[in-house]
């Protein structure tokens, strides 16, 4: 009976333990477990969803519509969060003719106050160090001249300056200490370093190689561009015009290696551009058509959309290497944004024709799709929030 006893004690015992151990590990999970929040542009919806990701679900918190015309896309492009997380901007790109730049607030998703810029701005950001936000002017239906980065004082939401760059100026980012805007001229194939406390351009760098010939008024030289490839022809009354054949649509500081990365859209590759050197210094060759790119606050992984595969590609930038290619939930892969943390890549994706568009959400380390969610039609502009 003794030895019963102590052998149903040292069980009991043992199984107790066991069940100790079980609510610890869930305890752990759960206070480690972490919500990440991102917001993502629907650009034919005119609408911005917020995303919650809990670590293994996508789901929309709210769906916010924008714009004023109820009758008319007005296509929100452009999207980011002040460095504060107070407030998030976006830039609409369809106007009459001018695009607009909304402010929003982060608590109420209320829109705060608004300002006219140039035609068609698209990407955007906050400077941490000048306190400016800082917008290119796409000027996707103008005439083939250089457009401009418009200057805008985000508390009182005055535009206080344009800086003219290129042709098609397009994806753009801030160095982390906030002093130089790095943006590229798609069609002119040029990268720009704006120094955010003067206010202008400091250096120029051609990424085809030659040199580009600054417009007189009324055109530009952009002879050497092959028009089929543009989806449109040139006319008689055109003048002749120079188009990149690198065609670059994003550039992103790296955080601490003094290198800038530039998505080569029209040459499948990824151009590594030295800052103290200004000259390009490596090229990694990629998917079809890479589209923009975002490296990981911790700076090992730069990920990339390639927008003409439909596929993201992770590189790890000590190794120079390529991991395992993802592809994506559908067609058309546009835009990424990275967690805080360096874990997970937040992945728009627009979709074709009445499709609906779609966030995926990528494990970097494991290059593995872990989620997705659909949201309105041609998911677009994204940004990461924050994580609680």
């Amino acid at each position: 009976m003794r030895k019963t006893h102590m052998t149903q004690s040292i069980f009991k015992t043992s199984m107790f333990r066991s069940l100790l151990l079980v609510a610890l590990i869930t305890f752990s999970y759960a206070a480690n477990a972490q919500n990440y929040y991102v917001y993502v542009t629907a650009e034919s919806e005119d609408e911005v969803a917020l995303i919650k990701f809990d670590g293994k679900n996508a789901t929309i918190e709210k769906t916010i519509p924008v714009g004023v015309w109820p009758a008319e896309i007005e296509g929100p492009h452009g999207i980011n969060v002040s460095p504060d997380g107070k407030y998030w901007y976006l830039s609409l790109a369809h106007g009459n003719p001018y695009g607009t730049l909304y402010k929003y607030s982060t608590a109420t998703n209320e829109v705060v106050s608004a300002v006219k810029l140039g035609l068609f701005p698209a990407s955007l950001q906050v400077s941490k160090a000048t306190g400016l936000l800082y917008c290119v002017n796409f000027n996707l239906h103008g005439d083939m001249v250089p457009s401009t980065v418009s200057v805008v004082d985000p508390e009182e939401m005055i535009e206080i300056d344009r800086i003219e760059t290129g042709v098609m100026p397009h994806g753009s980012r801030i160095s982390s200490d906030g002093m130089f805007h790095y943006s590229v001229g798609m069609m002119s194939g040029e990268l720009f370093e704006i120094s955010t406390s003067k206010l202008k351009v400091t250096r120029t760098l051609n990424l085809d190689g030659m040199p580009v010939e600054k417009p007189a008024i009324g055109g530009i030289d952009h002879s050497k561009m092959n028009h089929s490839k543009m989806g449109h022809a040139m006319t008689a009354e055109a003048a002749p015009m120079y188009h990149s054949d690198t065609k670059p649509t994003w550039a992103i500081p790296h955080p601490t290696n003094g290198k800038v990365y530039v998505a080569g859209n029209g040459s499948d590759e990824i151009l590594e551009v030295d800052l103290e050197k200004w000259e390009i210094t490596n090229r990694y060759k990629t998917g079809k058509g890479p589209y923009n790119c975002d490296v990981s606050p911790d700076g090992r992984y730069l990920v990339v959309t390639y927008k003409g595969s439909g596929e993201t590609g992770i590189w790890d930038l000590e190794r120079g290497e390529e991991l395992p290619r993802i592809k994506n939930t559908r067609k058309v892969t546009h835009g990424v944004s990275i967690s805080s943390d360096s874990k997970y890549a937040f992945i728009s994706v627009e979709g074709i024709g009445g499709e609906p568009g779609t966030m995926d959400v990528i494990d970097i380390k494991k290059a593995e799709k872990v989620a997705s969610v659909d949201m309105g039609k041609q998911a677009g502009g994204i940004i990461f929030w924050k994580m609680e």
